[in-house]
């Protein structure tokens, strides 16, 4: 097997793996919404 071939074998496998996970993680993970608070300091608010 040429050198250029089992390289492009290797990607195509390792590119396939993390597709495979990624479609996983969209499948399997559902995320929590929560509410978020962020305190804003009066000095952004108002600059001088």
């Amino acid at each position: 097997m040429p050198t250029l071939f089992r390289f492009l074998v290797f990607v195509a496998v390792v590119a396939g793996l993390v597709f495979g996970g990624m479609v996983a993680l969209v499948t399997f993970v559902k995320p929590v919404p929560r509410e978020m608070i962020e305190i804003v300091p009066p000095e952004k608010l108002h600059p001088k």
